[in-house]
């Protein structure tokens, strides 16, 4: 037993500061308040005490191939089956890959994240080598697998359904990279059976403009559109929106990632970011193919912090820009394979300890703080 002393505590899912003391046994959170003292002190006097980051998009795979093919087009860089990650996944060796995805974990753990959702290529394979390379690092992968029956035209629909059985036996979602590669029987498949296991069925929509104008010529809907008639659980990017896109997903309580640091580096847009926060939608933050972009979440708040200053000539509101890399996942049915990042009584005990350099808790956190400025990282142990 412990109890983290005299910090500013960030807490329930809006965030709220408040000057209170944690007390933390056998990994949960037993109480919270003031001028509590139960067992080891930890004296954080005036530091932040925030909920520790979910990466909510990230292909841990491409650790191997880190700025490889920088300045080439999305499909260049990661269409399957032909895309240069692709080419390098099928070229790497089991070690290499366990080896690469290590790396990046480590990675994320020093810089605050303790949950990662991935999309995970290499089918029931490549799921069993992310969880063999995450079993001693204090970090959570949610995986969501995909299978190469999913592609082409004219897909063995039977084949298709008996590979997402093996796949959640093992993984805690199905993804396919795009309603460019897959058939929208496949796509109804992945997600009806996703939802009878009570898994997450995620898809990439929107990411480039010209994605959206082939889906528009070839089927009469956006990728978006598509995305919510196929009844997917979580969207990814959204960059390119066209009509009333935004206010579908809306409607249909669809949970959503952004990721614009990769947007950028990819040359396919902005994410309307302030747009959907206006209209109350309460999207994920995540960093994306490794290739393109380290993995801390400190670096996407901050470069997603200014980016939208500039873009929208308005400034983000910086507690729901942290909402996005903390507490958003506790909002959506996505919760139900990750513990709540909610800091209250009776939850695991997972948040980070920062320096604090100003006194705006959220802009602290999202602009002032690197990682070696982390006092704290609690998740399974307390690490310094």
């Amino acid at each position: 037993m412990f109890t983290i002393a005299n910090g500013i505590i960030l807490k329930g899912q809006n965030l709220i500061p408040a000057k209170e003391n944690i007390v933390v046994d056998d990994g949960k959170i037993i109480n919270i308040g003031k001028d509590l003292n139960e067992g080891k002190i930890i004296d954080v006097e005036g530091a932040i005490v925030c909920p520790s980051f979910i990466n909510g998009h990230i292909h841990i795979g491409d650790s191997i191939i880190k700025d490889e093919g920088y300045g080439l087009s999305l499909s260049e860089m990661v269409k399957p089956p032909n895309g240069v990650k692709h080419k390098a996944l099928a070229n790497a060796s089991d070690d290499e890959l366990i080896e690469a995805m290590k790396q990046s974990m480590w990675d994320m753990v020093n810089s605050g994240t303790t949950h990662f959702i991935d999309y995970r290529e290499g089918g029931l394979k490549g799921a069993k080598l992310l969880r063999k390379a995450s079993e001693d690092i204090p970090i959570k992968p949610i995986i969501l697998g995909r299978d190469d029956s999913f592609y082409g035209e004219d897909p063995d629909l039977s084949k298709v359904k008996n590979a997402i059985r093996k796949l959640l036996k093992v993984c805690d979602g199905i993804a396919p990279s795009g309603f460019g590669e897959i058939t929208d029987d496949v796509a109804r498949i992945i997600a009806s059976e996703c939802k009878r296991q009570n898994k997450i069925s995620s898809i990439h929509v929107a990411e480039s403009d010209s994605n959206q104008i082939e889906s528009l010529d070839k089927f009469g809907k956006t990728e978006i559109e598509k995305g919510v008639d196929s009844n997917f659980d979580q969207l990814v990017h959204l960059t390119n929106p066209k009509n009333n896109d935004l206010e579908l997903v809306l409607k249909a309580n669809t949970n959503t990632v952004v990721c614009p640091r990769a947007n950028a580096t990819l040359n396919v847009g902005v994410c309307r970011l302030n747009e959907m926060l206006d209209m109350g939608m309460t999207p994920l933050l995540g960093t994306d193919n490794v290739m393109l972009n380290s993995p801390n979440m400190l670096r996407e708040l901050e470069f997603t912090l200014k980016l939208m200053s500039v873009y929208y000539n308005g400034y983000i509101e910086p507690s729901k820009l942290l909402q996005m890399a903390t507490t958003n996942v506790c909002r959506h049915d996505v919760n139900n394979v990750i513990q709540k990042a909610v800091m209250n009584e009776g939850n695991l005990a997972e948040f980070v300890i920062f320096k604090s350099f100003s006194k705006n808790p959220y802009l602290n956190i999202c602009n002032r703080v690197e990682t070696k400025n982390i006092l704290y990282i609690i998740n399974k142990k307390c690490i310094v």
